[in-house]
């Protein structure tokens, strides 16, 4: 059985000849040669050797069966005897394959030389957006950062169980007052301070925190600051750390590991992002909220003013109110922050040195060109559960410049360090906590 192959174009079509198993086998008459690095051409499979069928004029490829591409540059060439006995019928004459390179011309009356044709290259991925619109991650850095632990592995196995903020026997006293007192007026104060929080305010909010040395708890009023906040709000909150040096907000405030920082959102940020692409970068915290840290804790380039204008007047947007952990002052940073947040706390240590310190920095407040003093908070910290300062007198002596004084008081669980967990503060410590946050939210809604 065989296929003859009209080897000269008629005007008239010739119809092909009958496939029949009585005539012997007759050699295939090809018009050109397969190139070498050509595919071979795919048996028909509705041809068997089964009785004879006769065929249409334009037969249809089996279904899922290869059809093959003829080449453009490929010419007339001498039978071959030995090709393939079973050929797919020739495609009909008006129809021809598109190539992706036109041929090379040939000499008049001679034949083309059969010259390979390279396969076309690629083209290049059009991307869906349209050019002149930008990718979400078209302005990372050009390298992401790795995830780094806030704390040492080979520490974080040391740490002890913390303990509360207030001893056994005083949690056993508090108890029996309550049972033998009306609760009515703690119920009505805090009420009160939950109505202070919650109140709505037009757009994004700036709390600065700040003090004029380190170890006096900045970053822990920070941290407490941010868990009231986010507590008693529903709108998002965010902590920002905006500390030069090695901050501890994000082990304060619980953190594992940490991996954007300031730098790297400078860079990324742009008008177009919404909430939920922006607290991709920020790390969430556990009682809630989210956290954006200065560093990945290693001692680097430090933050600079560009980069923490940029960073916070475009988290304003997002955030309905912001905690900064600033830098200790008289730092750069920390003035631009404190000249441009909305409300401005200062803490401050429960000596005689700490108070005199502060008064001289609100007394620099006072010259700047709007009214810091009306919008700033000092938060009296105690160190150890027995202070020599008189507090009435050193809270006396700040509120003569017209400023708020809160006194936040020895907290066990505070001064142990690790991580704050609210369930663990004393009672006193809350209470304090909570009236810092809206004395802040009260000045910051001006």
């Amino acid at each position: 059985m065989s296929i003859e192959i009209q080897t000269k174009a008629t005007p008239t079509p010739v119809p092909p000849a009958e496939i029949t198993d009585a005539a012997p086998p007759v050699p295939v008459t090809a018009t050109h040669t397969p190139a070498p690095d050509a595919p071979t051409p795919t048996p028909r499979a509705d041809i068997t050797n089964a009785a004879p069928v006769p065929k249409a004029a334009t037969p249809t490829p089996a279904p899922g069966a290869p059809t093959p591409n003829p080449r453009a540059d490929i010419t007339d060439a001498p039978p071959t005897p030995d090709a393939p006995a079973h050929t797919p019928a020739p495609t009909p004459p008006p129809y021809t394959p598109a190539s992706p390179l036109p041929p090379a011309p040939a000499p008049s009356g001679l034949p083309a030389p059969y010259t390979p044709v390279p396969a076309p290259a690629p083209q290049p991925h059009t991307p869906a957006v349209a050019p002149n619109s930008r990718s979400r991650n078209s302005r990372l850095p050009a390298v992401t950062p790795e995830s780094v632990p806030t704390v040492d592995p080979r520490l974080a196995g040391s740490l002890g169980r913390p303990q509360h903020g207030d001893t056994v026997a005083r949690r056993t006293g508090r108890s029996l007052r309550r049972l033998a007192s009306s609760a009515a007026q703690e119920v009505s104060e805090e009420t009160r301070l939950a109505r202070e929080l919650q109140q709505p305010v037009s757009n994004g909010r700036v709390v600065a925190v700040t003090s004029i040395r380190g170890g006096v708890g900045k970053t822990t009023v920070s941290a407490l600051l941010a868990r009231t906040l986010n507590h008693y709000r529903h709108d998002p909150v965010l902590a920002l750390e905006a500390d030069a040096a090695l901050g501890t907000l994000p082990v304060r405030l619980g953190a594992e590991s940490v991996r954007w920082s300031c730098p790297d959102l400078a860079q990324i940020l742009k008008p177009s992002m919404q909430l939920i692409d922006v607290t991709g970068y920020l790390v969430p915290v556990t009682d809630g909220g989210w956290l954006l840290p200065a560093s990945q804790g290693r001692v680097g380039a430090p933050l600079d003013v560009p980069t923490y204008r940029t960073v916070s007047l475009a988290l304003r947007r997002y955030f309905a109110m912001m905690v900064v952990d600033c830098e200790t002052l008289p730092g750069e940073v920390a003035r631009t922050a404190m000249d441009t947040a909305h409300a401005r706390v200062v803490v401050a240590p429960m000596t005689v040195e700490g108070v005199g310190g502060t008064r001289v920095v609100l007394d620099w407040l006072a010259q700047l060109p709007k009214a810091a003093l009306a919008s700033t908070v000092v938060a009296l910290t105690s160190s150890a559960p027995d202070m020599t300062l008189d507090l009435k007198a050193a809270t006396a002596h700040l509120r003569e410049t017209g400023v708020a004084v809160v006194h936040l008081p020895y907290d066990r669980h505070l001064a142990a360090g690790g991580p704050i967990r609210t369930a663990l503060l004393s009672e006193a410590t809350r209470r304090a906590a909570t009236g810092l946050a809206a004395e802040a939210v009260q000045r910051a809604a001006r």
